[in-house]
This record gives C-alpha cells, sequence and structure tokens, in this order.
C-alpha cells in the first residue's frame, strides 16, 4: 500500500513513522474515576442567588442634602478659618485662583496675536487688574509686596504701572480691642498697667489715644504721654498679621516656584531672601535693634551728626509685636509748601528740633483730629496740635531750602551704602520728618527702621568700585565687577543703577532689538520687544548663585531716593552726591593697605574735579527749569529712561509717588 501512495504523503509517512511507534511503546493511561456522561446541574445543589443591586433613581432631596452638607463643612471650615487663623487659608487659596488665571491666561495667549482676541495690551490690563484686587482685598503683608512692585513698576508694562501707583494708600486701622489684646499677650498686662496711662486726665497718670495717628500694612502708631512727661509714639503689630506671616510668605513661595518652572525665568532663587527680610519687618525687637545701630552710625559720623536724626526706641516698653520710640514733630517730606514756606515760628526751631524738649501740654488741648478715618473707633484726644510757627492763617511753613535738605537725604542714604553697609530700604516720604534746627538748618528725621539689609565688605567695596566706575565709564572695571556677580549684560545693569540710559557702553542688546524689530507690524514688535525684555531679566540675573541678592533692595532704595528728589523739583545732583560718596569710601577704606588708600584718595581727587562736568550738565538743566523750558534734571533723566525703556517694549507712563 505505501509504494502505491503519492511520493509526499508516502515521504510524510516514513518520517512520522518512528514517531508511532515509539508513542505505542509508552504504557496505557489509567483513569481515576469512572467515566460518566456529562449531566445538568442539580438546582438543589447550586447556591443561593444574591440580591440585585439597584441604584436609587435622582432625587432632589437626596442632592439638597449633599449640597446642604458640604455648605455646612465649608462654612464651618471658614468661620473657624477666619476666627482663629486670621483667613490665612482663605488668603492663600484666593492667591492660588488668581495665580492660576493670570498663569493660564499668560501662557495662552501671550504672543503676538492673542488666541482669545485683544492684544497684548489687553492680556496685561486684565491680568493687572486681578493682581491688585488680590493684593488690596487680602491687605497685611501682601500690600507690602504691592508696595515693592510699585517701587519697582519700571519693568512692569504700563498696565500694572497704574494699578500699582495705588499701593501708597494708607490701611485701615485695626479697633482698639485688637490693641488691647496684643499688648496683653506680650506684656502679660494692660494697656494701662503697661504704660502708667489713663484715656481720661488722672493726677500722676499718663494719656494715651486710642485712635491710631497712622496705620499701615502691617502696624498702627498711636500718640501718648508717659508720667513722667516723655511724648512717645507706641508702634503696634496688628493682631491678625502673626497668622497670617506664614501662610503669606509660605504662598508667595509656591506661586514664585511655579512661575519660574512654568515661565523659565530665574526669580525662585531670590524669593528665600526676599521672604526673610520680611518676616523680619514683623519682628520689632529686630526693627529697634535696627533703628539703635543706625542712631549710633549717625552720631558717630561728624559730617552727617548735626543733620540727621534717629528717634530713641525705650527698650522697656518694646516686645516682639510692640514699639515705643519718642514722638517725632515735624513735616513729611511729601509736604512741599510745609518745608519751604515762610517761618513764623521766631529764634526757635520747630518742636524737638535739635533734642529740644517738646512743650508741655495746655490745658484744653481736646481738639479732635479731622483726618480720622470713618472706620476708626472714637474718642477724645490729647494731644496738642503744636501748629504756632504757621502763623494765624496757617500758610506758614518751616523756611527751608529743598537743595539743602534733599542734599542730606541723599548723604544719609549714600553713607549707609558705601560708608556702613547697613541700608534703610524703605526710605519713602511717609518715613521721613524735615525739621528746623534753631540755627535754620534743616535736620532730617528718619523713622520706620524695620526693613534693612547688610552689606558684607567685599560687596561694599565692589559696589562703591562699580559706581565709581560708573561715572568715570570705566567700562573694563564695570565688566569685571558685574561678571563677578554673574551679570551677562553689564549696559542694562549700569541703566538701571543710574536710572537714566548708561552711555558708555557698546549698546550690543539695544542694537539687536531694533535690528530685529524691522519689517514686522505693530503687534509683532511690541510682542517681540516684550520677549526681548524678559530675556533682558535673565541676562541681567545671569548665574542666580553669584548675584548678590541685596542688590533687590538696594535698588529699591536708589528708585525711592531718586522719586524724592523727582517730587522735590530735582534741587540737587543726585548722582553726582552718590558717585562722589562711592569714591570717598573706596578713600577711607580702613581694610586696604595704606599704599593703596593713598593711591584712592589721589583718584578721588582727580574723580572729584571731573565731577565738575556732571555739575555743569546739572546746572544747565536747572536753568532750562528757571525759563521754564524744562523741568528738572530727574525728570529729563526719567524722560530718556522712556526712550531707552520703549526700545525694550516697556513703557514708563509715571512718576514713582504718582497716585
Amino acid at each position: 500500500m505505501i509504494h502505491g501512495l503519492p511520493a509526499l504523503r508516502r515521504a510524510t509517512l516514513q518520517h512520522a513513522a518512528p514517531r508511532a511507534l515509539t508513542l505505542r511503546t509508552l504504557p496505557p493511561v489509567r483513569c481515576q474515576h469512572q467515566w460518566q456522561p456529562l449531566r445538568p446541574p442539580n438546582p438543589a445543589e447550586l447556591p443561593k442567588p444574591k440580591p440585585r443591586k439597584i441604584k436609587p433613581p435622582f432625587t432632589r432631596r437626596r442632592w439638597v442634602r449633599r449640597l446642604f452638607w458640604t455648605s455646612a463643612i465649608l462654612g464651618t471650615g471658614y468661620v473657624l478659618d477666619k476666627q482663629f487663623n486670621a483667613s490665612a487659608l482663605a488668603r492663600s487659596f484666593r492667591t492660588f485662583r488668581t495665580g492660576l488665571l493670570v498663569g493660564l491666561d499668560y501662557k495662552i495667549n501671550f504672543r503676538a496675536h492673542p488666541l482669545l482676541g485683544g492684544t497684548i495690551e489687553d492680556l496685561h490690563a486684565r491680568n493687572a487688574e486681578r493682581v491688585f484686587d488680590l493684593l488690596r482685598h487680602n491687605g497685611g503683608l501682601y500690600l507690602k509686596i504691592g508696595q515693592a512692585i510699585a517701587m519697582q513698576s519700571a519693568i512692569l508694562p504700563p498696565q500694572f504701572q497704574k494699578m500699582f501707583a495705588k499701593m501708597f494708600d494708607d490701611a485701615p486701622q485695626n479697633a482698639w480691642a485688637d490693641v488691647e489684646r496684643v499688648v496683653r499677650e506680650d506684656f502679660g498686662k494692660s494697656v494701662e498697667e503697661v504704660f502708667g496711662v489713663s484715656f481720661t486726665p488722672v493726677p500722676g497718670r499718663g494719656l494715651m489715644e486710642k485712635t491710631a495717628r497712622a496705620s499701615a500694612s502691617v502696624a498702627q502708631v498711636h500718640w501718648a504721654r508717659l508720667a513722667d512727661g516723655r511724648e512717645v509714639a507706641i508702634k503696634v503689630q496688628k493682631r491678625e498679621i502673626a497668622n497670617q506671616v506664614g501662610w503669606d510668605l509660605w504662598t508667595f513661595k509656591v506661586v514664585a516656584k511655579a512661575y519660574t518652572w512654568w515661565f523659565d525665568i530665574p526669580v525662585y532663587t531670590l524669593v528665600p531672601y526676599i521672604t526673610e527680610r520680611l518676616m523680619l519687618e514683623t519682628d520689632f525687637e529686630n526693627e529697634a535693634d535696627n533703628a539703635e545701630e543706625m542712631r549710633e552710625l549717625v552720631a558717630g559720623e561728624s559730617r552727617l551728626g548735626w543733620r540727621v536724626y534717629i528717634p530713641k526706641v525705650h527698650r522697656e516698653l518694646s516686645s516682639k509685636r510692640v514699639m515705643t520710640a519718642e514722638w517725632i514733630e515735624g513735616v513729611r517730606l511729601w509736604d512741599k509748601e510745609g518745608i519751604t514756606n515762610s517761618w513764623h515760628g521766631g529764634w526757635q526751631g520747630s518742636p524737638g528740633a535739635g533734642g529740644a524738649k517738646l512743650p508741655p501740654l495746655r490745658k484744653g488741648d481736646t481738639k479732635v483730629d479731622s483726618r480720622i478715618p470713618d472706620d476708626a473707633p472714637r474718642n477724645d484726644l490729647f494731644k496738642p496740635d503744636r501748629l504756632s510757627w504757621k502763623g494765624r492763617d496757617g500758610s506758614g511753613g518751616l523756611g527751608l531750602s529743598l537743595k539743602v535738605t534733599m542734599n542730606t537725604i541723599v548723604d544719609l542714604f549714600s553713607a549707609q551704602m558705601f560708608l556702613w553697609g547697613i541700608v534703610h530700604c524703605d526710605p519713602h516720604p511717609g518715613n521721613i520728618f524735615i525739621r528746623r534746627l534753631p540755627s535754620g538748618k534743616p535736620e532730617v528725621v528718619l523713622i520706620d527702621h524695620g526693613l534693612y539689609i547688610r552689606m558684607n565688605p567685599t560687596f561694599r567695596h565692589q559696589y562703591a568700585l562699580f559706581w565709581k566706575s560708573l561715572l568715570s565709564f570705566d567700562n573694563e572695571t564695570i565688566k569685571d565687577v558685574v561678571s563677578s556677580w554673574g551679570i551677562n549684560n553689564p549696559d542694562i545693569f549700569a541703566s538701571a543703577t543710574l536710572m537714566r540710559p548708561y552711555e558708555g557702553g557698546d549698546n550690543t542688546t539695544l542694537n539687536e532689538l531694533k535690528r530685529g524689530a524691522k519689517g514686522k507690524d505693530q503687534q509683532e514688535r511690541a510682542f517681540e520687544m516684550q520677549v526681548k525684555a524678559r530675556d533682558g531679566i535673565k541676562q541681567i540675573l545671569g548665574d542666580e548663585k553669584k548675584w548678590p541678592q541685596e542688590l533687590i533692595f538696594i535698588g529699591r532704595n536708589l528708585r525711592i531716593v531718586q522719586g524724592n528728589n523727582q517730587f522735590l523739583g530735582s534741587p540737587v545732583n543726585r548722582i553726582k552726591i552718590t558717585g562722589t560718596w562711592a569714591s570717598r569710601a573706596l578713600a577711607e577704606n580702613k581694610d586696604l593697605r595704606v599704599d593703596q588708600r593713598w593711591r584712592n584718595w589721589v583718584s578721588h581727587l582727580t574723580f572729584r574735579a571731573v565731577m565738575v562736568l556732571s555739575d555743569v550738565v546739572f546746572y544747565w538743566s536747572k536753568f532750562k527749569q528757571a525759563l521754564g523750558i524744562g523741568r528738572g534734571m530727574e525728570d529729563e533723566i526719567e524722560e530718556r529712561m522712556k526712550v531707552m525703556a520703549k526700545d525694550f517694549g516697556v513703557e514708563l507712563n509715571h512718576g514713582v509717588f504718582e497716585g
């Protein structure tokens, strides 16, 4: 049979034959169980069926009950957060929500032609309003952050500038009950026991006002006369700040971290330093230490001692949230008429000037101050006005020169930067009082010493050298100094420091911007300029590990001092005065060898001679101002900065204290 099969089948059988033979040799498999045919299961042996789960139908009552419990839980959390945590959680949630909205809006629409329509200006406007509403609604440290932004608003779009110009408004004062609780928590005694005062005239006791004379974002100030006759300013921290500060700064860190990653701008490395400074500002023992140290430094500097005054702190009546210092009678720097109008006070100086004692309280001095806000707690006031030096019609002033006054202010802050390395970083007009000495000269009184930075000697020496090099157009030294700080664009940083366009560099960045803007429509040019401006910030920051973090607050100080000078009509050549102190500090640096100091003295004398040219520019500006065809040196600098900034896609639309 095999021979009769086709060849293919025969070959297959031949190959398969050995396997078949092998299988036949295996022993047979025996079944352990007898085979049975398949039969259906017995129903009695099956498990009982499980009841079917039926989803209840939708009912309005069920969802109303869920909504009720959810609302109750959230409402209880809100009340507890408000009553026991000063709304810290709600403030943080509000911040995250606003930060997310702003971030998404910029991520989607920051382009030449925004996806949601409108222009880049519309994008900036709606987000500026969101951020401003957040800062105003949260208050507290958020107002401090807003003020810091306002001081640096030159780098922001004009829509943000207009919003943050309002950040200098006074904050509402807290109720008197909150003041009493803070004092009792810190001292373990009542206000009357701690300060020895009463609120109605009582023999042998002092007097205190319940209504604050000033109220800011963190604290408010009350006037009091102690039993021994000393008049004091009692600065009491607002009670909610202690609960809010930790949450607020943590939220600030989280948002900054997210934005650093999201927009690739290396700003988070600066945040810990900023938050540390803000935290110290809420510690009044730290403020008292700063005030006492600055008082000693000023008194030991013969060029400033008789021109500047730092109020004395009463440490026995101070704590972490309460600071008591001597009361200052003076004119705020923002009152130009009060400083310059004619003097009617006779041969003596203004009250308290030059260390003179304040006049005693006269019987019947209980006039209510009309400047008290409507929401302030009401009570009789006892502080006398002491405005007789203004004359009968109240139109008089201190009769002082704005030039001499502003010269002292620039001298003071230049000495802080270049001689001592301890810098007051909040010198806005509300923190500077002016008094008239019996000699007819101005006396500058500096208050609010909470926000300070300290420069190490190496950085202070470098910063003085940098300033001197700016005014002598020593580009090589400028490049060496800023490179050691990790800054990759000396020209931009030099302009930002001077608060005017630096004309000694090669302007490489500016020229690249102008070339790149050719042949594009207005929207595309505006977008490209703003992208370049963002890249410029990265160039300024450069190496984040080398960048001196003190420059953040030093820049704030310079900007505010420039704003003060500009507000008073540019009476002094601020840049020359600052540069002269920088050169003098290099010559007087006791850490250098004698031969180095002698070389620096020779260089300083040469520098002073060169600065005569700066005076020519300054007096030419004053001459034009007198003829009515110019507005002063600081205003002209501002105009030139506007032109340069516009090339970078940034518009500068207002002065530093406008609004």
